[in-house]
């Protein structure tokens, strides 16, 4: 399964190159980069759960 989002700020400002982590039910199952249009394409299996999706926090510098 293929899930594809589009993902844009009101601010305009561009979100290429950001990661971003699918969860299923709080587990990630997928990961995916946001491309330069604003979209980001997970792939997936069929299954029955809540689905989620956040910025990978791995991008976070620690201070």
């Amino acid at each position: 399964m293929s899930i594809t989002l589009n993902i844009e700020l009101a601010s305009g400002q561009s979100l290429k190159d950001v990661p971003l982590e699918l969860l299923r039910d709080g587990v990630v199952i997928g990961r995916a980069v946001i491309a330069e249009n604003g979209q980001a394409t997970f792939n997936a299996n069929k299954a029955s759960g809540q689905l989620a999706v956040r910025i990978d926090r791995s991008i976070i510098k620690a201070m």
